[in-house]
């Protein structure tokens, strides 16, 4: 039993270091939205998608029933 218990420990004393390397790798990185920012850059589909997107919300807008003031 007590070798058992020293494996199980040194695993999770590794997980404890792995889980810290990654936790400090993520800090020190960018995130995410400044990774990808500039991708769509001079993109025509991003563009026409962007374009397709607003026409759809307003024309949600134009459908929408007037408030009734009472």
């Amino acid at each position: 039993m007590p070798g058992q218990l020293e494996e199980r420990v040194a695993y999770l004393e590794a997980e404890v270091a792995r889980l810290r390397d990654k936790m400090e790798n993520s800090l020190s990185s960018k995130p995410w939205w400044e990774k990808i920012a500039g991708t769509f850059a001079d993109n025509s589909a991003y563009d026409e998608a962007m374009r397709l997107g607003q026409e759809y919300r307003a024309s949600l807008r134009q459908d929408s029933p007037k408030p009734v003031d009472e």
